[in-house]
């Protein structure tokens, strides 16, 4: 089958929501991938690679499936009109409605996420009800035609779930294979419900200026 895939870019975003997923979805069978933004210029990530667009929302095709990463600067992007018109018009005939990590917002910001469970970056949950969600704890949250992922490497969790999804299992596990996903971190601390007390401490306060901003951004 064919499927077309489509990524919002936006400036500072964080590259390994956008790059993970990628580098799962565009080896699926049949897949053509436009990596789209408001401009063709290249666009900054945060931590300093440049990534260039394939086309502009303006020329972008109907999307089978339209995925929107996340990062600090996310606020910025929901906040932008030609960027949330742009997923709320895709979202209405996409098959599939994604988001990793805070690009869940952006979905909210869209109305995608109203009346749906979803999930984003661990430190950002609570704020889910904000944009009309419910936060259900999960990696991957599936509702109807809208998936959201977790904190930036469940990306490739969630590539690979749409990948068995469309070719089926056994494709999904070869493209895993090909790119040796297979996680042995050095520590058990990459969630809250396993990370020691005051690296939770440490993590959870470098986020709370970003929370409050957008908190503020959503009104909240």
């Amino acid at each position: 089958m064919s499927l077309t895939i489509g990524f919002v870019l936006f400036p500072n975003l964080t590259q390994l929501d956008f790059t993970g997923p990628l580098q799962v979805m565009h080896r699926t069978p049949g897949a053509t991938t436009h990596i789209l933004a408001k401009t063709r210029d290249p666009v900054p990530s945060d931590c300093g690679l440049g990534l260039v667009p394939t086309g502009i929302f303006a020329e972008a095709p109907q999307l089978d499936l339209i995925c929107v990463p996340g990062g600090l600067s996310v606020v910025e992007a929901m906040q932008d009109e030609e960027t949330v018109r742009f997923v709320a018009r895709q979202a209405e005939h996409a098959r599939w409605v994604t988001s990793v990590c805070t690009g869940a917002f952006v979905l909210g910001s869209a109305g995608v996420l109203r009346g749906k469970r979803a999930t984003t970056h661990w430190a950002f949950t609570d704020l889910l009800p904000l944009v009309g969600a419910t936060h259900e704890p999960g990696r991957i949250v599936r509702d109807g035609k809208v998936i959201t992922a977790g904190g930036v490497t469940s990306g490739i969790d969630f590539g690979l779930s749409v990948v068995a999804e469309v070719a089926g299992p056994e494709v999904a596990q070869t493209i895993q294979l090909g790119i040796e996903y297979d996680p042995a971190p050095p520590f058990q601390s990459g969630h809250p419900s396993r990370a020691p007390a005051a690296v939770k401490a440490t993590a959870d306060a470098r986020y709370a200026k970003a929370r409050e901003t957008y908190r503020a951004a959503l009104g909240g």
